[in-house]
């Protein structure tokens, strides 16, 4: 009987712990990112969506900044999993490529932009934890964590499109060598 007193205790524990910490989570980084949600709406109502289009049309005609500006406004505006949706602005060709940049910059701008992809904050917690017990400030590591993302979608965006390029090289090849034998 002790044994299924002791089993009940630790699973109404655990939900008990899960509601501390939402709690700690309402009072702390919930109203901070409903107001960085609130924001961001409001500046797209303000700016307005066609104009929104032609600087998204305008920022993926050069790769460095497909790869980079691009990925960072779709992140920043749409957050996780709605960025994902500014592909629409390219080509075929250079979806993957925007796409495999665009999901590895979800959890470098977590760190001084929570609102981007509040359903991952806890790794960027997790490593935040270990310098708040050592007293160390969050910003520096926020703001490396950012430029080294950067640094990382640009790589992954001309890669991807490197090798997209490639296989559909490929692609048209075989099309036309089986066209020819036909």
């Amino acid at each position: 009987m002790d044994f299924l007193v002791h089993l009940a205790k630790g699973f109404i524990g655990m939900f008990q712990a899960g509601g501390a910490q939402f709690m700690g989570l309402a009072k702390g980084i919930l109203p901070t990112l409903i107001c960085l949600i609130v924001i961001v709406n409001a500046l797209i109502k303000f700016i307005g969506e066609e104009r929104i289009n032609r600087f998204a049309q305008k920022t993926t005609k050069y790769a460095i900044l497909r790869y980079t500006i691009f990925p960072i406004l779709a992140v920043f505006f749409l957050t996780n999993p709605m960025c994902y949706s500014f592909g629409k602005f390219l080509p075929e060709k250079q979806k993957p490529a925007f796409y495999d940049a665009a999901v590895s910059f979800v959890h470098p701008i977590t760190g001084l932009f929570p609102h981007a992809n509040s359903a991952e904050l806890f790794v960027y917690l997790g490593i935040a934890s270990g310098l708040t017990t050592l007293h160390l400030s969050l910003e520096p590591l926020a703001v490396r964590y950012l430029l080294v993302g950067i640094i990382v979608i640009l790589i992954r965006g001309l890669v991807t499109e490197w090798i997209t390029n490639m296989m559909l090289k490929r692609q048209t090849q075989s099309t036309e060598t089986t066209q020819t034998t036909t």
